[in-house]
């Protein structure tokens, strides 16, 4: 695909994208950025980032980076430009939303002084981040494609960071002015693309193009040894949580689970990352005194693969929330590429009709913990039948390729910017 894309590529994109999380952060949205981006620079297009001082999740600086008002790198032929902003770490509301419009203010002053783009492109769930694209957009009239990760604000009505009223009916009608106001949007999932249409958008502005993995940087491979003795893993049926811990994964019930399955020797839990709840899930384990689970601090995303290759399974586990259904973790497709059997307790939706196509795990109710020790006792104890999962996960890693996706979005970003 790329070479033929090389091929009929005639005129080079600069592309301007406004995203608060971007690596060393290795979240979702920055990993989606970064990985797409990259393949746009490698087709000989000039690709500009405007981003924070990696911070996520604790709301900390990382190592090596101060929280200045300007600073630039290149990492991987991208043009970074880092913003100050307010810090908070990914929990509660006040502090959070100081953070998301700091953002938005900082990366849209910085965007007025940058090259003339030919298209501007800002990604959510950091809502006020597309607020700034499209400020943008408008004082430079250059074309703004909104890229919709989450729906937002619902979504945190959803883990219940605020409650239905009068701002959050507000911030739907700036989140409906945005649709309506960008060239296109760019919807992570079917649902989202519906959910749009419902309420009176465009249907023909609204692409769809689902979440991948960049297959080459993962693939099935021996538990890492470093990692292995660092969390004494050895000889255990792991259940893998990999990624953020944060209000959307109703973490307690995993263990709840785990506390069901104490007495299983064999069996033990893997929490790996950070985010809103890590302490909190540390401190219950604590005084549960559970000894059949491990947290593992945040890994830069260079280790992901080694830290997926401890794993069994690979656990997704999300809310009981309908606002979910509509929601793809991207964690699945890095386990489907590590050939890891997937094992979803989420609100049945997309994420679940993709796992029953591909037939790569066992989907389970959200927030039922007897079900998910259930679930994975029957894959700890089936041989064949998790052989079978992971062969079919392998297979399905591979079609959801992210050199697919970044060529998919290029089409749309190629199209906003002729107008």
């Amino acid at each position: 695909m790329k070479a033929s894309y090389e091929k009929t590529n005639k005129q080079n994109l600069h592309i301007l994208f406004i995203t608060e999380n971007f690596p060393p952060e290795t979240n979702a949205s920055a990993a989606r950025v970064y990985e797409r981006a990259c393949y746009w620079v490698k087709w000989g297009h000039d690709v500009t980032i405007i981003t924070c001082t990696p911070n996520f999740p604790e709301g900390e600086v990382y190592p090596g980076y101060t929280n200045r008002w300007y600073q630039t790198e290149t990492m991987d032929g991208l043009r970074i430009v880092r913003v100050k902003t307010f810090m908070a770490a990914n929990k509660g509301t006040v502090r959070r939303t100081l953070d998301f419009l700091s953002f938005m203010i900082s990366s849209t002053i910085a965007g007025l002084f940058e090259r003339r783009p030919d298209v501007i492109v800002a990604t959510s769930p950091q809502f006020f981040a597309a607020v700034g694209g499209w400020i943008l957009g408008a004082i430079r009239r250059i074309p703004f494609v909104f890229e919709l990760g989450d729906l937002w604000p619902a979504s945190i009505v959803a883990v219940g960071a605020m409650r239905p009223n009068l701002g959050i009916r507000l911030l739907e009608k700036l989140e409906l002015f945005l649709y309506r106001h960008s060239v296109a949007v760019v919807a992570l999932t079917n649902a989202f693309k519906s959910n749009l249409v419902k309420r009176g958008i465009n249907k023909n502005k609204i692409s769809v193009i689902i979440n991948g993995v960049d297959a080459w940087r993962y693939g099935p491979r021996a538990a890492d040894p470093a990692l292995l003795t660092q969390t004494s893993l050895h000889e255990k049926f792991v259940v893998g949580y990999v990624g953020t811990h944060g209000m959307a994964h109703a973490l307690n019930n995993v263990l709840d689970a785990a506390e069901i399955l104490r007495k299983s020797e064999e069996i033990s839990f893997l929490f790996a990352g950070g985010g809103a709840d890590r302490d909190n899930l540390i401190n219950d384990a604590r005084s549960r005194a559970l000894t059949n689970l491990v947290f593992l601090d945040r890994q830069p995303k260079e280790k992901m693969p080694a830290v997926w290759s401890l794993c069994s399974v690979a656990l997704v586990h999300l809310r009981n929330s309908e606002v979910f259904r509509d929601v793809i973790p991207s964690k699945m497709f890095e386990a489907m590429a590590m050939g890891l059997p997937i094992l979803l307790a989420a609100p049945e939706g997309e994420a679940s009709e993709i796992l029953r196509q591909n037939n790569a795990g066992l989907h389970v109710p959200p927030e039922m913990p007897s079900a998910l020790a259930d679930a994975i006792q029957c894959l700890s104890s089936d041989s064949a039948l998790y052989t079978k999962f992971a062969s079919n996960s392998l297979a399905a890693g591979a079609i959801h390729s992210r050199e697919s996706q970044a060529h998919e979005m290029l089409k749309v970003l190629e199209k906003s910017a002729r107008g």
